[in-house]
């Protein structure tokens, strides 16, 4: 198994976050498309596994294979590029500006949305026999996670709002983690390996992901949960994309880049007095001329 070390990794996400700034508004809207589609389809099977056999830990077992196939694939999620143009951008790299980067959020984020709402209407028929029937169990439990996430969080005020955010802190230090530890190796078990870690505690732990929500809610709204649009917006999507930039950046980022992409100078070495006039005196002394006899 492939092993890169730190310095070369923080040089490959900085690269990476350079090619993703760069990239056509057609080519970005595409992988966001299918980043977000990937990525919300993983979550609806972990919700199934989790109600089904009642065992919500063996759903965040399952879940990470929907961010292992999509950054296998390429595919871009909001919560990574918060972390990668950022770094290009620091490292000054040519054609990186802060409009480049506003415009690679705004065009993921889209795009991650489109993919997840369509996976919500899809669902959203599966389990509810093309919307003939009343949603089974996996459909209320999703309707159920949309009014928690949402009004549960209201109901607390600013005590609610700040539980939401760090829970959406916490959630895109794990995922940033994982979008990083993709390029730790370079072969495909060793990818697989590390990125599973991070994206199974995240999911576990009921933290905040702003694109699974994308899904979560609309699927949510369309099953009749108890909550409105507002609901949505405020107390939990807006948030969470604020959360997930602020962790993925404090927690992986700058962390990153401050230890292994800066190059700082050589620390000097402190010598005492004694050390010093030696010095100075062995200076000296070569600096006499020789004498021969004659």
């Amino acid at each position: 198994m492939s092993y890169v070390k730190p310095t070369d990794l923080v040089q490959s996400v900085i690269d990476a976050g350079a090619s993703k700034v760069m990239l056509s508004t057609r080519d970005t809207l595409i992988r966001s498309i299918m980043g977000g589609a990937m990525l919300t389809i993983a979550a609806a099977f972990a919700v199934t596994v989790s109600v089904t056999t009642g065992v919500p830990l063996l759903g965040a077992l399952l879940f990470p294979v929907g961010f292992i196939m999509l950054y296998l694939l390429g595919y871009d999620l909001l919560t990574g590029v918060f972390v990668l143009a950022p770094l290009a951008w620091l490292d000054r790299r040519p054609g990186v500006t802060l409009g480049g980067i506003l415009r690679n959020w705004g065009l993921v984020f889209l795009g991650n949305f489109i993919g997840a709402f369509a996976i919500a209407v899809l669902m959203a028929i599966v389990v509810t026999n093309g919307f003939a029937t009343a949603p089974n169990a996996v459909g209320e439990a999703i309707g159920h996670i949309g009014e928690g996430r949402t009004v549960g969080y209201a109901e607390h005020g600013a005590a609610g709002m700040l539980t939401l955010f760090v829970r959406a802190v916490l959630c895109n230090a794990m995922v940033a983690t994982g979008v990083v530890l993709a390029m730790v190796s370079k072969d495909v078990i060793g990818k697989i390996v590390a990125m599973w870690m991070p994206i199974m505690l995240f999911f576990f732990m009921g933290f905040e992901h702003s694109i699974v929500n994308m899904f979560l809610f609309p699927s949510g709204l369309l099953l009749g949960g108890d909550f409105t649009i507002m609901d949505y917006l405020i107390w939990n999507e807006i948030p969470t994309v604020l959360g997930n930039l602020v962790g993925g950046l404090l927690f992986v980022g700058l962390p990153l880049y401050l230890t292994y992409g800066r190059r700082a100078a050589p620390r000097r070495v402190r010598t005492s007095k004694r050390e010093r006039n030696a010095a100075v005196a062995v200076a000296a002394s070569d600096r006499e001329p020789a004498t021969t006899g004659v």
